[in-house]
């Protein structure tokens, strides 16, 4: 029997992706047996092509890199949350036939925060200066009442984010990559950068560190979380943020509130031990 509902994550590289597994244990949870959640390899050339061919059964999309930008023209609408960096990683198809884009990025890192105690903090600092750092200015944007410091290895990426915290309303600094170590001072340090590049970093964390958020699922832990756990500090990992951004995109597709985070939570950790 075909599904009445059906939603996917698109992107390229797609196969690590996670998010099957979490929608799909938030259907199983919630009980909606006619709900299909998918994978499909689609890079920026292909999305206007399978956008079009979506049939009515399609509630919704998750998007992951490089589609978060390319999609916006062939939307109806956006939010402003996703307006706010220019990037869209969910897609609901409402029941007028509009699509309407956001960004469950955003909220997603504040609930992971907030999740671990961390309401407000009054400086921070931001490893990288890539996609996901725009999202963590915009989330700061919302609880750090002082200066965010963004480690970067270029002029043009430091430009990149101080341009952001213009936009955003958030006040940046920028500093080279090989002073990064002296970003651990901060309350809470936030990094955004590709697996293996903080590495090297993980002896420079302090004897008592504030809260690290490492965006990173897979390896984890990651050689500067496993030092900052070793030395008492507070740690939030990538699939936090999965999970949190995943929770909002499930309640947006299928109407239901609230998404079961702790099964959601439980099947995201169960796929990654089998790995």
């Amino acid at each position: 029997m075909s599904p009445t509902r059906r939603a996917a994550v698109l992107g390229s590289p797609i196969a690590h992706s996670l998010s099957p597994v979490l929608h799909r244990a938030a259907y199983d949870a919630l009980g909606l047996t006619g709900w299909e959640y998918g994978r499909h390899e689609v890079d920026e050339a292909a999305l206007p092509g399978f956008v079009e061919k979506l049939g009515p059964e399609w509630a919704g999309l998750s998007l992951t890199m490089p589609l978060k930008r390319a999609v916006i023209p062939l939307l109806d609408e956006i939010t402003p949350t996703a307006a706010s960096i220019e990037a869209v990683n969910t897609v609901v198809f409402t029941a007028e036939g509009r699509r309407r884009g956001d960004n469950t990025d955003i909220p997603g890192l504040l609930a992971a925060l907030r999740e671990r105690g961390v309401q407000q903090v009054e400086r921070a600092s931001v490893l990288g200066a890539g996609a996901t750092a725009s999202s963590a200015l915009a989330a700061l944007s919302r609880i750090c009442t002082g200066e965010v410091t963004a480690y970067v290895r270029s002029e043009a990426r430091a430009d990149e984010m101080r341009g952001w915290g213009e936009r955003l309303g958030v006040t940046v600094r920028t500093a080279p990559w090989e002073r990064a170590a002296e970003a651990f001072a901060a309350p809470l340090t936030i990094a955004t950068t590709p697996a293996g590049t903080t590495d090297a970093l993980a002896a420079a964390v302090p004897d008592r560190p504030g809260t690290l958020f490492d965006v990173l699922y897979e390896p984890w832990p990651t050689a500067l979380a496993g030092a900052w756990a070793e030395r008492g500090g507070a740690v939030v990992g990538g699939l936090d943020l999965l999970v949190h951004q995943a929770v909002l995109q499930v309640e947006q597709m299928t109407g239901r509130s609230p998404a079961p985070l702790a099964a959601m939570r439980a099947a995201g950790e169960a796929a990654l031990a089998a790995r």
